[in-house]
């Protein structure tokens, strides 16, 4: 199959979970492009992307001028550079009467130049909504051919919709072959605002369990006990509370510590908090890591903390592709009762579940586990079995596979 992946930046270290399956379609002998929105400025990159030569099979959007002058230069430029090769295709991309604003503004026609010479697919897999809409709206104008599939994730039907309307998606519900929500909270919500039941298939996103190898924990003498998150640092992940929770249970217990990897905007204001809290030598903010140090960081820890939280705009996580990771390793965790994440975590028995933003409630599970070291191997090992039985992303990939095959049946 020829199979194009519509996304927004790539490669995006934190986006794992997309890359999971384009190297798993070639690996089963697909054919796969990337089409992304933009690229990503940043040293650290996945193993995969030069294992697999993906930058060689990614193309990106040509970037928007925002003053209107410079937009209609570049874009006639674009147009006079690439025109002989679909010089209707080009033209059809600046019919104001047929188009509207996407026409008049350019932005279809700077969608459409990176795809002359390569439009036709069997498959066209949009990871998030809004590229679902951008995959529909250049298949719909004759841009692109091929099967049009969009996979929901988290902040496309909770934050976007308070932003934009929960109505940006009909015309996609109405002309795309299928959807594929990563959870059966976000399928229930999908129906709810009118996709058809029908169309719709929950595919969760997987890890590898491979390449996270198992270790019972357990704490030797005279060691701390070691916590960590892996998150960006924006307001859903809920790391303040992390944070705050762990402030908290050092001041009953030194023998603690707490390394959160990542970074983002709120880097600062954590970094202030854990000052203002006394807890620098406890709190350790390590930075962005590849997948490989990650995995390093991951071993050598205790226990997971993921306090997720709805934002104040509704913003919400899809189901945490760390938590998984964490668990094939063996790892017990402690999050929240958010979003999809009670469909992962079977609370009380392979990790604990509190409400967001409980500060006291994170406290009192990470204190009972620092006690308990004993119940943590037995935790790790359903945590363990349930990624490997569900959220492998070898069977996954496999399934993923079935669903296009049916579709072009």
């Amino acid at each position: 199959m020829r199979i194009l992946f519509i996304v927004g930046k790539f490669p995006l270290l934190s986006e794992t979970f997309i890359l999971n399956q384009i190297t798993g379609l070639i690996d089963r002998g697909h054919e796969v492009d990337i089409y992304a929105a933009s690229s990503v400025n940043n040293s650290a990159v996945h193993s995969d992307i030069e294992k697999y030569y993906l930058l060689d099979r990614t193309y990106y959007r040509s970037s928007i001028p925002r003053g209107r002058l410079l937009r209609l230069l570049k874009g006639l430029t674009l147009a006079a550079a690439n025109g002989f090769k679909e010089p209707a295709t080009l033209l059809r991309s600046l019919n104001v009467v047929k188009y509207g604003k996407s026409a008049a503004s350019m932005s279809l026609l700077y969608e459409a130049i990176p795809l002359v010479g390569r439009s036709s697919y069997d498959i066209i897999h949009c990871h998030f909504g809004p590229n679902g809409n951008r995959g529909r709206l250049l298949r719909d104008f004759g841009f692109l051919e091929g099967k049009l599939i969009t996979t929901f994730h988290g902040f496309d039907i909770t934050k976007l919709l308070r932003k934009q309307g929960k109505n940006i998606y009909d015309r996609l519900f109405d002309t795309g072959d299928i959807f594929l929500p990563i959870s059966k909270r976000w399928r229930d919500l999908l129906i709810e605002l009118g996709c058809d039941e029908k169309k719709i298939v929950v595919h969760r996103m997987g890890v590898d369990c491979k390449k996270f190898a198992f270790k019972p924990r357990q704490l030797p003498k005279n060691s701390k006990v070691r916590f960590v998150s892996i998150a960006r640092f924006v307001e859903k992940k809920g790391l303040e509370y992390g944070i705050r929770a762990v402030a908290k249970l050092a001041r009953v217990n030194k023998n603690i510590e707490y390394s959160i990897v990542g970074d983002g905007p709120l880097k600062r204001h954590l970094q202030d908090l854990s000052m203002e809290l006394g807890v620098t030598d406890t709190v350790h903010m390590v930075g962005s890591k590849p997948q490989h140090q990650v995995i390093k960081i991951l071993n050598k820890a205790h226990i997971l903390v993921a306090p997720s939280v709805t934002t104040k705009v509704g913003n919400q996580e899809g189901i945490p592709v760390v938590l998984m990771e964490g668990m094939a390793m063996g790892l017990p965790i402690v999050s929240t009762q958010h979003s999809g994440i009670p469909e992962l975590i079977e609370n009380g028995v392979s990790g604990f579940l509190v409400p967001e933003r409980n500060i006291d409630a994170l406290f009192d599970k990470l204190h009972y586990l620092v006690k308990r070291p004993e119940i943590w191997p037995k935790m790790g090992r359903h945590g363990r079995k349930c990624v490997q039985e569900r959220y492998d992303i070898n069977k996954l990939n496999d399934r993923l596979v079935e669903i296009y095959q049916r579709l072009l049946k």
